[in-house]
């Protein structure tokens, strides 16, 4: 039997806190989703202002962080044309992402969850999760 950590809807809301502020000071309105560790949605909030376009962006980016245990930017770069992950984008019913904005969320170096975040450039999108998963003080 296993036992896993997972983040709940206390931390969610605090990990959301952190990247709202980030995404207030930067002033970009995102979409901010928080994902359990098999990639569940936990939480989300659509900032006054962020892209609809970009909710299910954010939630998919938050699922590939957390079920592919890495950044979603690290797959940009292998999955681009005679690359060695070509066409993964395109995997799991088009739901992996591959641009900056998800990132998995670890303690004692297991991930237990992650959040994914759309509606800026990918850099700000990136930022924004950091800043999230730099509040979360789990």
């Amino acid at each position: 039997m296993l036992t896993t950590s997972r983040l709940d809807i206390a931390d969610a809301r605090t990990i959301i806190a952190a990247a709202t502020a980030k995404a207030q000071e930067i002033g970009v309105p995102m979409c901010i989703a928080i994902a359990d560790d098999s990639g569940n949605l936990v939480a989300f909030e659509r900032m006054d202002g962020g892209k609809v376009t970009s909710i299910t962006i954010a939630i998919d980016k938050a699922y590939t962080a957390a079920a592919a245990k890495k950044a979603t930017h690290e797959y940009g770069t292998a999955s681009q044309p005679g690359a060695p992950a070509y066409g993964i984008n395109s995997a799991i019913g088009g739901r992996l992402m591959v641009v900056g904005g998800g990132l998995p969320i670890l303690v004692n170096g297991a991930v237990v969850g992650a959040i994914g975040i759309s509606s800026g450039t990918p850099a700000q999108d990136l930022e924004v999760a950091q800043a999230g998963v730099d509040g979360f003080k789990g």
